[in-house]
């Protein structure tokens, strides 16, 4: 992959402040490439380059005292086109769908009150239906490291976007792994928070009563002061919930991680990401860890909830008419998708939420015995071929490690973990009780520096 100039914060804001940058110059450098070759398939919309200029020469033309006061100042990022911007199209990929926003999501607005400049919206699977990124009406957005590998998704040019270093960071969504499973084919850093600590009002919901806003950064601390930004108690959002009162840090220098017992690892005869994830197991002890071998069995059956159970009712109740009425101009998988749960019956719903909740209570005491859940981010990795030949069985092996995260009210980050020999990324993802977020970030700073 092409090296482009560093766009991490820490980078960027250096420069600003000892003048070796403006965002006028910095719009300038980057709208070649943002507009080239490498970009196809990224955006969905891109901002014209006169309105970026006017952002960066308004945010110019205020004293250095503001300046100081906005974290983003300067700061390129993109929004995963799911999410409402006023006066900007939302498609959710699907061209068909496409409609002017008239609000824009609550996240997005504090990103641009710190100082942000949003550069264009990015590609996804349609509707946010799938983890592998290839299910849209805008191109596919190509693996940045091997191109004839998927990007991952939902949030697929979010996550290109990113490593192509077009932006610092992007927002995406996350309700199976689709803020994490691209940031582990994308060598990038992918934050899950906990439900409900972004809001997620003006967006077209995959499943509502699952959904997050995510970050993707090139780094821990990106994504770490990006979340701070951007999380907030939304009292028009009836899942928004508040961050409960900081506790005292946890200390990571000393540790106990689960990792799933041997039989429930599942590589498909990836012998590369096989050898990286027990890598990290050794230089997660090294840096202080005690191993713990757990029960993956109840995990993995709140996984099979997610797309084999009655949760993707949500979709149909997000999008299911549209689908209906247009059905040719959604996408196969996708429409099946969204089809196929309009026979779910109320009873089986119940019975499913019955189900889960008995997997809460079943797993509580793991996290009596261990402070984080490690796992592969994903087992293996496909070519774009591969899944355009088996959509359904390769998305759903995909979500393997992933899909359980949101369904058992956990937070995660993803975080990178060396490349495979094609050249494609691997992953980790660290896995914690809901509203872990500090915790896991530190750790995730601790593995990754």
């Amino acid at each position: 992959m092409q090296a482009r100039q560093a766009l991490d914060l820490l980078s960027l804001q250096e420069k600003y402040q000892k003048s070796q940058l403006s965002p006028t110059e910095l719009i300038e450098s980057l709208y070649p490439d943002i507009t080239g070759i490498d970009a196809e398939g990224v955006w969905t919309y891109l901002v014209p380059k006169m309105n970026l200029l006017n952002r960066a020469d308004e945010l110019e033309t205020l004293d250095v005292e503001d300046r100081q006061s906005l974290p983003l100042w300067g700061v390129p990022f993109s929004v995963k086109d799911c999410i409402d911007i006023a006066d900007l199209p939302t498609s959710c990929a699907c061209d068909r769908f496409t409609y002017t926003a008239k609000a824009t999501n609550p996240v997005v607005q504090a990103l641009l009150d710190a100082g942000g400049i949003l550069v264009g919206k990015t590609n996804l699977d349609q509707f946010a239906t799938g983890v592998v990124g290839v299910r849209t009406d805008f191109g596919i957005p190509r693996n940045p490291f091997n191109a004839d590998y998927i990007p991952g998704g939902s949030s697929s040019g979010a996550a290109v976007s990113v490593a192509r270093q077009f932006v610092s960071f992007a927002i995406g969504t996350d309700t199976g792994g689709s803020g994490r499973v691209p940031a582990a084919l994308n060598n990038l850093v992918g934050l899950k928070p906990t439900r409900g600590l972004l809001s997620t009002r003006h967006t077209i919901p995959a499943c509502r009563t699952l959904d997050c806003v995510s970050i993707f950064a090139l780094n821990v601390a990106d994504a770490a002061e990006v979340f701070e930004v951007a999380k907030g108690f939304d009292p028009l959002d009836p899942f928004s919930r508040p961050a409960p009162s900081a506790e005292a840090d946890k200390s990571v220098d000393a540790f106990t991680f689960g990792v799933p017992a041997e039989e429930y690892l599942q590589f498909h005869g990836n012998q590369d990401v096989e050898a990286r994830f027990r890598e990290a197991i050794a230089r997660l002890i090294d840096l202080g860890g005690t191993c713990k071998t757990i029960d993956y069995a109840p995990l993995l059956e709140a996984t099979n909830l997610l797309f084999k159970g009655t949760w993707i009712a949500e979709r149909y109740a997000s999008v299911g008419r549209f689908v209906e009425e247009n059905p040719e101009a959604v996408h196969p998988a996708v429409r099946t998708a969204v089809l196929n749960s309009k026979s779910l019956s109320a009873v089986q719903v119940f019975e499913d939420q019955y189900k889960l909740a008995s997997i809460r209570r079943a797993i509580a005491p793991m996290w009596e015995e261990i402070d984080v859940l490690i796992v592969p981010t994903i087992g293996t990795a496909y070519t774009i071929a591969e899944v355009e030949a088996n959509p359904v069985d390769l998305n759903l092996k995909l979500g393997y490690y992933t899909n359980f995260v949101n369904l058992l009210d956990l937070a995660a980050i993803a975080v990178p973990n060396g490349f495979q020999s094609n050249g494609v990324p691997c992953g980790i993802s660290l896995i914690g009780r809901a509203f872990s977020e500090p915790y896991l970030i530190q750790l995730g700073a601790k593995f990754t520096n």
